[in-house]
């Protein structure tokens, strides 16, 4: 992955958040520091960041822009691959010299919790995952990379190895204003549980995942 298209200032600037609270955060793959944010206005943001290292002025710094998932992220779902990308991604992180990981609020690609388990139930009866998002009359993917992009840009972080299988990913940070120098897949082995899930993810959402 090349570095990222040149950027007009406004569309680099697009949104703007600044560091409203942050803690230390000691996990099981390390110490982090999570970060909050809100607008300069003092509307707080749902999403964190937790930053291991350095970051700063950093070269290139390795970053997962994680999608909450609360069935596969807490309660261990075997129908996606998100819970073990999120670990992944953290014992990745922690063993870099530095990195973040920015763990948002969108919930079922943008449709929310109690949409995505309506289009569980869909997918029970035969849908893929586009398709069940679409019979419930939304998108297949709703997200929006503006906050992910000014989060980092507010840490001093602008020059990222992005952790993703995702090119839309890629095309939404550059946008944002953060020059994605390097993609670096996340690799899950499938399981029978989530090897459609994930056929899906490459066929009609172009995610980069090898067969």
């Amino acid at each position: 992955m090349g570095p990222c298209p040149k950027l007009t200032a406004v569309t680099a600037r697009s949104v703007v958040v600044v560091s409203s609270a942050k803690a230390l955060l000691p996990t099981r793959y390390g110490r982090f520091e999570v970060v909050a944010f809100a607008t300069p206005e003092g509307s707080q943001l749902g999403d964190v960041a937790l930053v291991h290292g350095d970051v700063r002025g950093a070269e290139v710094v390795p970053v997962r822009v994680h999608s909450e998932c609360l069935t596969g992220d807490v309660f261990g779902s075997l129908r996606c691959d998100c819970g073990e990308q999120l670990h992944q991604a953290l014992e990745g992180i922690s063993a870099a010299d530095a990195g973040v990981l920015l763990y948002m609020r969108q919930e079922g690609r943008g449709i929310g919790i109690a949409n995505k388990i309506a289009a569980y139930a869909l997918q029970d009866r035969g849908l893929d995952t586009v398709d069940a998002n679409r019979h419930l009359g939304y998108d297949d993917d709703l997200r929006s990379y503006d906050a992910a992009g000014a989060m980092l840009l507010a840490l001093g972080v602008s020059r990222i190895d992005l952790i993703t299988n995702n090119p839309h990913k890629v095309d939404g940070l550059c946008a944002a204003g953060v020059e994605v120098v390097r993609r670096t897949p996340i690799v899950i082995t499938p399981r029978p549980e989530n090897q459609a899930y994930l056929a899906t993810k490459r066929t009609r959402s172009g995610h980069l995942i090898d067969e």
